[in-house]
């Protein structure tokens, strides 16, 4: 049986969205034609669509937007995430409620769907995204195949088959796909009305990244706060981090099975703990690090994917609202003694940070960083740099 949730009759579907179970949700194409199969998730971010779709983490993915109106404001050359454009690490797939419009924004250099076709991104429109969004709520995350054919003919046939047969994200390894191919200096600084992006020429600190699948933004962040930012790739062994002489060590956020990456990730983060020097991570890397502890990760129902979930700092009492995209969480009664959990979410009760009692060594699972997002979290980009100064003998910086 073929369910049609597209809103504009007759009209012949140039684009399918087929779940594992059989369930066939029509709509219009745009942006790259071909088939894409990974696990459909739905993201609440009212703006952003660019840094959400170019994001690393979100790779084996399909994002369904709940914002009705996306592409609004087109595309341009600044709001990307990932460090490689040409390597297109990101969501492979796109599926929006409205039709995208002409852009309308003086930042705007294209339209959304030539962007997604340079991206390779497959998209869909005319989507009823609620009843979408509230079947993933219910029934967790589905694996699929998004499909674009300009022509409108398909094989819903081979399109169920393959969405049924796709092995999923649990054991998948995808940092390694995702991950720089070689080390980098970064020194970028963020972005600034009217002047754009800035550049570190003075710093004080030397900060190890290692890319899982690194955002810009979280890079730039540190670099703007007075590091050199070395950018390692994610195999990369822990002799090699440590003759860089690092100030501190930053473990990225990225896409998969945490467990998967782990079984060569989880050895070098040891090997960095035991060096006894300041070490940050971001969702992925905080996973990561929670393993290396002792603790365990899960699956989840359906994720979490937007830029309005509310997070309690343990440290400060305070609740902030904060973006985040995983779809696997640390098991925060899996934690040995010695771990303690620094912050959770209030909308499920998931553990959403950790640090080591005593120990230069923390991390969260959502995205202080944002872009897209609020902002209420960069105070832990401070926490981090004020480690690194504490051990070289120099002022905190203010955390606000």
């Amino acid at each position: 049986m073929i369910a049609t949730t597209a809103p504009w009759g007759a009209e012949k579907a140039t684009a399918l969205l087929v779940l594992a179970d059989g369930t066939v949700i029509e709509g219009r194409g745009l942006g790259a034609t071909g088939r894409a199969v990974a696990e459909v998730c739905f993201n609440t971010a009212l703006t952003g669509y660019q840094e959400i779709l170019t994001d690393p983490s979100y790779a084996g993915q399909i994002v369904t937007f709940t914002f009705p109106h996306i592409g609004n404001v087109g595309a341009n050359a600044e709001d990307i995430e990932d460090l490689t454009p040409a390597a297109r690490a990101g969501a492979v797939g796109a599926v929006f409620r409205a039709d995208v419009t002409r852009p309308s924004n003086y930042r705007s250099d294209g339209g959304l769907d030539e962007w997604l076709k340079r991206r390779g991104i497959v998209a869909m429109s005319g989507i009823d995204t609620r009843a979408l969004t509230a079947r993933i709520r219910d029934l967790g995350a589905p694996h699929a195949v998004i499909a674009h054919a300009p022509d409108g003919i398909f094989d819903v046939d081979a399109l169920r088959r393959q969405a049924a047969e796709w092995s999923g994200l649990v054991g998948l390894d995808l940092a390694r796909e995702v991950t720089s191919g070689q080390s980098s200096t970064w020194k970028e600084t963020p972005w600034a009305w009217g002047e754009g992006y800035g550049e570190q020429s003075r710093p004080s600190m030397h900060v190890v990244a290692i890319d899982y699948g690194v955002k810009r933004n979280i890079l730039r962040l540190i670099a703007g706060l007075g590091a050199e930012v070395t950018v390692v790739p994610a195999m990369t062994p822990a002799e090699d981090i440590l003759a860089m002489n690092p100030d501190g060590v930053f473990l990225s956020n990225g896409p998969g099975d945490p467990a998967a990456t782990g079984e060569y990730a989880v050895p070098v983060i040891r090997d960095l703990l035991d060096a006894d020097i300041p070490i940050f991570g971001i969702c992925l890397g905080h996973q990561m690090l929670a393993l290396a502890l002792g603790g365990r990760t899960v699956k989840m129902h359906q994720g979490h994917h937007g830029a309005n979930h509310p997070v309690k700092d343990y440290t400060t009492g305070k609740v902030e609202i904060v973006s985040m995209n995983h779809g696997f969480a640390v098991d925060g009664d899996s934690l040995p003694e010695g771990v303690e959990e620094t912050h959770v979410s209030l909308f499920d009760g998931s553990n959403c940070g950790i640090s080591i009692a005593g120990r230069p060594v923390f991390s969260v699972q959502h995205h202080p960083e944002a872009s897209p997002g609020p902002q209420d979290s960069h105070y832990l980009f401070r926490r981090f740099i004020n480690l690194i100064r504490e051990r070289k003998g120099e002022p905190a910086l203010a955390e606000r």
